[in-house]
């Protein structure tokens, strides 16, 4: 285990302390795994989720064409 000693401002204390209290948790330190534990699942590693394989699926299940140049697709769409 990490220990660590952080200077943050009173509204940071007070989100630090709702999720606490909405958590049931003990300890801040419990509270902040639970903060950074939902920004690791939203923000860093989207391509793990698996709502967005779920999309990655039907994306690939799409019909599509295949072009050899950029004057195939043209002579296609006009």
């Amino acid at each position: 285990m990490v220990q660590n000693i952080f200077d943050i401002g009173e509204r940071e204390n007070r989100v630090i302390n709702i999720v606490k209290a909405q958590h049931g948790l003990k300890t801040k330190s419990e509270a902040l795994a639970v903060i950074t534990g939902a920004y690791e699942d939203t923000f860093l590693e989207p391509q793990l989720r698996s709502d967005y394989l779920e999309k990655l699926k039907k994306i690939r299940k799409g019909n599509y064409k295949k072009f050899g140049s950029v004057g195939e697709l043209r002579k296609a769409t006009s």
